[in-house]
């Protein structure tokens, strides 16, 4: 792949290799980074986390060895990252590889990552109350309670109440947490964010298959993580962590869980993760496929 003509937009560009799982990205973003002299910057929210190897496909040794590798493997699994230290981490990523003289190359399928960092977000840590939010979570638990913090959004800032449904309340509650928090609205903050300057040009790419082909490599993949040893992850994990940890009821661990408490036999497990697979797949798909900036680019 001519790799140089697709990039030729502009000097200060950065690729983001994007997509669902099992889609090749890994592959795609090394065989780039060796044409262009580029090192990679993970987007992924599960490979962030140390001991959850097999289970989240991080890169192989060999493929890291190939091409330096970023935000890989660094968090505990007992412990919390938001998207804001994400971003933090990640620009300051990009900024050091941009210095070195190479060329960053972001590499991921978390959507949440992908847009922090390829549009003009502003993540202001006054905008987070924990105490504020579980106030609001608290009054979330009836439908009244919803309710009534809908009709609160609406009062004080319309203009974000017309873009959420009342039914996310996830969202809602976000958004009354910024005001409540900063006394500026969500929608004022949108605006500021427009402001701000990247410091690069994203440019991004995704592998693009047929559905069918795509979920065939992903039951095929689930095959090897069990081939390599993905059950004994999950069983060292489950042994020396809580279960409930959010990063433990990820994509390919919550689906042992019954297994190993005796509840299901292991054929169901790895059907239901080849299943779940290809359901979170989906998902991505839907994701990405509303980013007009996306270029698809045939895999093989």
């Amino acid at each position: 792949m001519n790799w140089k003509k697709l990039l030729n937009v502009s000097s200060d560009a950065v690729p983001f290799i994007v997509g669902p799982t099992a889609s090749g990205k890994t592959e795609m973003a090394i065989e780039l980074a060796e044409e262009i002299g580029g090192e990679i910057v993970s987007a992924d929210s599960m490979q962030i986390y140390k001991e959850m190897d097999i289970g989240t496909a991080k890169p192989t040794v060999e493929e890291r060895g190939r091409v330096p590798h970023h935000l890989i493997d660094f968090i505990s699994p007992d412990t919390s990252y938001s998207v804001a230290q994400f971003k933090e981490d990640a620009d300051k990523k990009i900024k050091e590889i941009r210095q070195r003289g190479k060329i960053p190359i972001v590499c991921g399928g978390t959507g949440l990552y992908i847009n922090a960092l390829s549009l003009p977000y502003g993540f202001n840590p006054e905008s987070t109350d924990l105490k504020v939010r579980e106030d609001l979570e608290e009054r979330a638990k009836s439908v009244e309670g919803r309710d009534e913090l809908y009709n609160l959004l609406k009062t004080v800032d319309p203009k974000s109440a017309l873009k959420i449904h009342p039914n996310n309340i996830k969202r809602v509650i976000r958004a009354l947490e910024i005001y409540l928090s900063t006394g500026k609205t969500k929608s004022e903050l949108d605006e500021e964010n427009k402001k701000i300057d990247l410091g690069y040009t994203p440019v991004l790419f995704m592998p693009d298959w047929p559905r069918e082909v795509l979920y065939d490599r992903i039951n095929r993949r689930v095959d090897k993580m069990m081939e390599e040893g993905l059950l004994d992850e999950v069983r060292a994990l489950y042994n020396k962590y809580d279960p409930n940890l959010t990063s433990l009821q990820a994509l390919g661990y919550k689906e042992f869980y019954d297994y190993l408490n005796g509840k299901e036999d292991l054929d169901t497990a790895v059907s239901n993760l080849k299943r779940d697979t290809r359901h979170f797949a989906k998902r991505q798909l839907t994701w990405f496929r509303r980013d007009e900036r996306i270029k698809k680019l045939k895999a093989n």
